[in-house]
């Protein structure tokens, strides 16, 4: 298992060469002038290659490139074309914080009920429990986020009087109470289905027969044969659910009122501001690259047969 760790860990850097590499491409050579941007209105040719010799806009690709990363690593983003004199990293990382606390009460929600509840119904397939927590579940996902942030509004703040309308507390406030739950709940029926699936095919296996054929009991076989084994593909949505941080829920943080991140991309996106963009692009890969890191890694510790081919 060490091995196949390690393998692991040593191309995770060149991934995200690549991935710096790509969004260094499409930001340098992507449509629209970024100095003509920064400058606006008051653009002239001189103007403008004046800030190019400032920038470094004038140097070979490959050293601009180096320069880069090299700000990246110590997450210097550049600044902001939209809000000048104020750099990326300042902006966007306050926005990162929220939305992280966000999707990780939201994560809890949707992982922590989710995947009990499709254990406990493969389990009892065959009874009405089964068919019962499904429908359920795939009832509460089929609401959209339009219609349920609402009705909780209305029911737990306005009638109940028991949490906030709007706003952010941080993770440990009540604040984060119905956000959460909007973006946690229908994300519910997805680990739902697909824990009950993976249980159910491992239950069929012929290992779980033999171990209950031996006479282990059936608390170890359910957690020890079938819990572990089951959990492999869930992992690789948790994963993908991980990189998903960067992306936040824009409807959400606008019903609510959050100072996330998702209504900041979308503003640096109508205003052209390339550096955000480019921050967030990075950011949200590397995020995809670390999160897949991580699921290989728990995928060797779920089931230790896992190696690196």
């Amino acid at each position: 298992m060490l091995a196949y760790i390690v393998r692991r860990l040593l191309w995770t850097p060149v991934l995200l060469v690549i991935v710096s590499a790509i969004v260094f491409a499409l930001g340098h050579y992507g449509p629209g002038d970024p100095v003509q941007i920064q400058l606006g209105q008051q653009f002239t040719e001189e103007r403008a290659e004046r800030l190019k010799e400032s920038r470094g806009l004038n140097d070979p690709v490959y050293e601009q490139y180096g320069r880069y990363v090299w700000n990246a690593l110590h997450f210097d983003f550049g600044e902001s074309f939209q809000f000048q004199g104020r750099g990326v990293s300042e902006l966007l990382g306050p926005k990162l914080k929220v939305s992280a606390q966000l999707f990780l009460a939201a994560s809890i929600i949707t992982i922590g009920f989710g995947v009990p509840l499709g254990y406990y119904s493969a389990l009892k397939q065959g009874t009405w429990v089964d068919p019962a927590v499904v429908s359920s579940a795939l009832v509460l996902y089929a609401i959209p986020v339009f219609l349920t942030a609402p009705v909780l509004i209305i029911l737990f703040a306005l009638k109940l009087d028991w949490v906030p309308v709007s706003g952010w507390g941080g993770l440990f406030d009540t604040q984060v109470i119905l956000p959460a739950l909007t973006i946690g709940v229908p994300g519910i029926a997805v680990f739902t289905r697909i824990m009950r699936a993976s249980t159910l095919d491992v239950l069929g296996q012929d290992f779980v027969r033999t171990a209950r054929a031996k006479g282990v009991p059936e608390h170890v076989v359910n957690y020890r044969h079938v819990g572990r084994n089951a959990l492999i593909p869930v992992l690789t949505i948790i994963g993908f659910s991980l990189s998903g941080l960067l992306g936040g829920a824009l409807i959400v943080e606008l019903i609510y009122g959050i100072p996330g991140v998702g209504r900041f991309a979308l503003d640096a996106i109508f205003a052209r501001d390339f550096p955000v963009i480019m921050a967030l692009s990075l950011i949200g890969a590397a995020s995809l690259v670390i999160a897949n890191l991580v699921v290989d890694i728990l995928y060797a510790v779920v089931d230790p047969r896992i190696r690196y081919q």
